[in-house]
This record gives C-alpha cells, sequence and structure tokens, in this order.
C-alpha cells in the first residue's frame, strides 16, 4: 500500500463530520478550512498541492499545486501527522448540510472523478489531480465544467455532497441521465457525456435547465439529492432585496411591520 492505512468513523445525519483516526506518524491531507477539531499531538502543516510522493521537489510541488487552482481550489492543502504515542483523531466537517461519503480507492479500481468542490480529506499519498474532459460540449455545457477533480491512489478518501446521497452501479452498457449539478463522482470506468433535453418549450419552461448528464456503464455513480448551487440560488432568490416574501419569518415580519 502506496497510501497511509488510516480508520474512520462518520457521525451525525444532515450535518455531518468525520472523525479519521491516526496511528503514529500517519498522516491525513484536508482542504484548508475543514478542520473541526483535532487531539493535542497532531502537528498540523500547511503544503503546496496534495503532498503525494508522486511530485518531487519544487518546481513538481508547484505543478502539482497549479493543477488545483485551475480547478478552482485552494492553493495550499493542510496535513496532519500523529507525532504522539498513541492512536490520536482528527475531525474534519462538511461545509453545507449533506452527506460525507467515504471511498477507499482499493476497491474502486485506483481512481475517482469528482466534481471540483467535492473533496474534503484523504489519507496521505491520495493523489488530487484535474481530469480534463474529452469533449467540448461536456467541458462547456457539463454544469461543472470543463475540468473535474480526479483522485488516484490506493487508500482512502472522502468526498462531501448536498442532501441524500444515492450511490448507482451500472452494468455495461447502461446508460443513466442526471442533472448535470447532481453528479458527485463516478468510478474512471463511467463514460460521461452531455445532452440536450430536447424541444424548446422542455428547454426554456421545463425549469430543469437545457443539458443533462449521461452517464454509460461500466462502473459506480454518486448523485445527490440537493445541489449546493440550488440551495444558495433558492436562498439568494428569498432574500428581501432580491423580491422574497418578508412575511415569512414571522417575529421578523413583525419587526417589519413596526419598521414600516
Amino acid at each position: 500500500m502506496n497510501n497511509h492505512e488510516i480508520d474512520y468513523k462518520l457521525y451525525g445525519d444532515d450535518m455531518q463530520f468525520v472523525e479519521v483516526e491516526l496511528d503514529p506518524h500517519e498522516t491525513v491531507i484536508a482542504e484548508a478550512g475543514s478542520l473541526m477539531m483535532m487531539d493535542g499531538d497532531i502537528k498540523m502543516e500547511t503544503i503546496f498541492g496534495d503532498g503525494s510522493s508522486n511530485h518531487g521537489g519544487l518546481v513538481g510541488k508547484l505543478i502539482g499545486a497549479g493543477k488545483r487552482v485551475i480547478t478552482g481550489e485552494s492553493l495550499f492543502m493542510t496535513t496532519f501527522t500523529n507525532n504522539g504515542a498513541g492512536k490520536k483523531h482528527v475531525s474534519f466537517a462538511s461545509p453545507y448540510p449533506g452527506k460525507i461519503v467515504p471511498m477507499d480507492l482499493s476497491e474502486l479500481n485506483g481512481r475517482i472523478i469528482c466534481q471540483k468542490d467535492a473533496f474534503l480529506a484523504a489519507a496521505k499519498g491520495v493523489t488530487i489531480g484535474i481530469e480534463f474532459q474529452r469533449k467540448i460540449g461536456t467541458g462547456f455545457f457539463g454544469g461543472e465544467g470543463f475540468i473535474m477533480q480526479k483522485l488516484e491512489g490506493d487508500g482512502m478518501a472522502f468526498v462531501h455532497a448536498g442532501g441524500t446521497i444515492y450511490q448507482r452501479t451500472l452494468q455495461q452498457g447502461e446508460k443513466l441521465k442526471v442533472d448535470t449539478g447532481c453528479l458527485v463522482a463516478m468510478t474512471g470506468s463511467v463514460d460521461y457525456n452531455i445532452e440536450f433535453v430536447g424541444g424548446i418549450k422542455t428547454a426554456l419552461f421545463g425549469g430543469e435547465g437545457i443539458f443533462f448528464a449521461t452517464l454509460t456503464g461500466p462502473g459506480s455513480v454518486w448523485i445527490q439529492s440537493l445541489p449546493f448551487s440550488r440551495l444558495a440560488s433558492k436562498v439568494f432568490a428569498a432574500l428581501p432585496e432580491k423580491g422574497g416574501n418578508k412575511g415569512e419569518g414571522g417575529i421578523g415580519g413583525l419587526f417589519d411591520m413596526f419598521n414600516k
């Protein structure tokens, strides 16, 4: 095994966090800002890129960090290493309501492709790279853009998504059509393409967007019921300055009445 072998435990239901158990000298990497809590003997360090052994020297580290910038992520990542004598724990929280999905890359052919903001944490040695979509249409209209994240290795990785997570195993040639924002992750063997919904009325007035993702097996896919972009758009639309209903807040509406 090239990656550190870590144990974990999930807590919560709709606002989950994952507790990672580290043996002495074991390390986990995570997105900057995802830390919830950690034991006193754990050392936290900010690094360029993902800290995997694939990047040698300063140039290699800069290339690894540059790939993360292309995907819209931070230039830096954070490592958490157990410098104590016994088992220690560090916990990472999901940034919005939803689920954390543990993925053992050794059981998934060593490669997962996910939306660019889904990665939360992983065992040290897992490579976080970029996946260019082969088809121009997929890149421009795929909802997640031309570039997605690629997790490679043989260790544990944790991704997060909104709402409820549904995992589906597709057989050879089996096809699944998904709202582009609802796709969380897929194994490397799944073919990903973009399709026009068909019909001008459906496209303009159907409320489901103009394109959807077409996933063709074999392989596994993970779907989220509530993409963060959909949640954010609903919250934005409900703001009073954007025309939202001011009276829905009960007490808030009472204050509004006295302020008029």
